[in-house]
């Protein structure tokens, strides 16, 4: 039975016009964690990936035919409605924006956690900093996600609509432990921290990737109604209604290669070719064209905002069945 999640369908934030600057010091980095990919002073960080090598995630979509029902998805997400990056540096709306991805190189102890869906979250194995944070801030009334990248186990711990209870406690409403070395998917139906069932760690723009010129993988994305189904590699659907026109969780879309990117930014012109590289799969319902990265206040505004001049008429639905190897795993069939 797909579960429905309350929160799903909440407006989300964006670049504003003009970014309040937060200056980030040492004191603001987690106790045990570092900024993405970014070692301790003094010590290695331990080599570990987003998603592995074969994953969908790092698949490219740029020679897949175009899905059949491509006009009818783009134009239930809106053809007219611009591309948002939902992640950026400084306050929209008196709070930060984007996912914050929690970074830790060493071995936090176990959490103990709760959840108003226990049926579809693992129930244990989250290492959770006391003083992880939360998307939009401790105040938000959003979806508040947690996303923690534990680099010495080389998990991701994610969860959905979470609190902090005190001392090691949390609670959300789900949850879900990856193991990032693994192709594993979860057990089909069931829920995650998104409403896909996916990860949402291997998903995420990262600054690090957009200043280094490259993002190697799909991101992720909401839109505003989706169908009461899911596609390879999706596991769960949050759909509002049995419509065929409607995107179905883990759809994957790209940018048109014949769209022009040459005059971009670095950082937008990073994440516009993996638009079309690798494009987009639709993870949760949401505001439309909302593509997610981390809160990070590296990240120049005036270079995300120009992602805004493409539309949805920009992108079109891919067929990505022949990337699946089993309905399973997430690995892809090799070529």
């Amino acid at each position: 039975m797909s579960m429905q999640r309350t929160r799903a369908s909440r407006p989300r934030r964006g670049i504003p016009a003009v970014a309040t600057v937060v200056t980030v010091t040492a004191a603001c980095v987690l106790s045990g964690a570092a900024q993405p990919g970014a070692a301790q002073p003094g010590r290695q960080a331990p080599s570990c990936t987003t998603a592995p090598p074969d994953s969908f995630w790092h698949a490219p979509v740029d020679t897949l035919p175009v899905h059949p029902s491509s006009d009818r998805y783009v134009a239930s997400i809106g053809a007219a409605e611009p591309l948002h990056p939902d992640f950026g540096a400084g306050l929209a709306e008196g709070q930060p924006f984007g996912i914050p991805i929690n970074v830790s190189d060493t071995t936090v102890p176990e959490s103990t956690l709760s959840f108003d869906y226990p049926e579809e979250s693992d129930p244990a194995g989250y290492r959770i900093p006391q003083d992880a944070r939360i998307e939009n801030g401790p105040a938000s009334d959003g979806d508040r996600h947690v996303v923690v990248w534990d680099r010495a186990l080389c998990k991701s711990y994610e969860l959905f609509d979470a609190e902090k209870q005190g001392g090691s406690a949390w609670h959300a409403g789900s949850g879900a432990v990856f193991d990032l070395r693994s192709n594993a998917l979860r057990p089909d139906g069931w829920t995650s921290a998104d409403a896909a069932g996916l990860a949402i760690l291997p998903g995420l723009v990262r600054h690090d990737e957009a200043a280094a010129g490259r993002i190697d993988h799909a991101i992720r994305i909401t839109v505003p109604r989706s169908d009461q189904s899911h596609l390879w590699p999706a596991r769960h659907q949050a759909g509002s209604a049995a419509d065929s026109s409607l995107p179905p969780m883990g759809l994957r879309l790209r940018l048109k290669g014949s769209v022009d990117t040459s005059s971009l930014a670095p950082q937008a012109k990073a994440v516009a070719e993996a638009l079309k590289k690798y494009g987009v799969i639709v993870a949760d319902n949401g505001s439309p064209w909302y593509i997610t990265g981390e809160e990070n206040p590296r990240w120049d505004n005036s270079q995300l905002n120009a992602l805004k001049n493409f539309k949805g008429s920009d992108f079109e639905a891919v067929d990505a069945s022949g990337l699946q190897q089993s309905p399973d795993s997430g690995a892809v069939a090799p070529k």
